[in-house]
């Protein structure tokens, strides 16, 4: 059987929600999934693409009065097949976030305190920015219809939601230690 990437099989996923298009997979991708999952124009065309002459989705033609004006793509049941065994196999990798402020942290030393201290100040609002971002996701997911994807989004979300508070919590106690 072929492998494809996760990029590919997070592709397939989406076309289970409303999302039809690239342009659809994208906007749910930089709206949603952003916080812990990143595809780009580049890889979402190429895989599509890909998807279709593996049989794997079909593509839609929306035609216009001489042009095509849309093309939106659905699953095909091998598609469907593929992505629900992707979904039951075990992770094999769980990757650990790169961090720049962490490597710069320990490589300083006591002549780099402020600039460390200022580093992991604006590392502390840009975490906080995230969490006021997903309470605005969050209010907009529970204001919208039950769905499976709005409360698998939601589990999500709250991941994202934790994860930021540690680190807000991580850079206040890093701040008073460096002072």
């Amino acid at each position: 059987m072929k492998r494809y990437s996760a990029t590919t099989y997070a592709i397939l996923g989406l076309l289970t929600t409303h999302c039809r298009t690239g342009y659809d997979i994208k906007r749910m991708i930089d709206t949603s999934l952003s916080h812990f999952w990143k595809i780009s124009y580049g890889q979402i065309y190429p895989s599509l693409k890909l998807l279709v002459e593996d049989g794997l989705i079909e593509r839609h033609d929306q035609t216009g009065s001489t042009k095509v004006e849309r093309v939106e793509y659905t699953l095909t049941n091998e598609g469907q097949k593929l992505l629900k065994q992707w979904l039951q196999e075990p992770v094999e990798k769980f990757s650990n976030e790169k961090n720049e402020v962490l490597l710069r942290l320990f490589l300083s030393d006591e002549e780099q305190a402020t600039t460390a201290i200022q580093q992991i100040e604006k590392y502390r609002a840009v975490q906080y920015e995230k969490l006021e971002t997903y309470e605005l996701i969050e209010h907009s997911l529970r204001t919208g219809p039950v769905t499976i994807h709005r409360k698998r989004g939601l589990l999500t979300l709250q991941f994202g939601k934790k994860m930021s508070r540690a680190i807000v919590e991580w850079c206040d106690e890093t701040i008073t230690e460096l002072r």
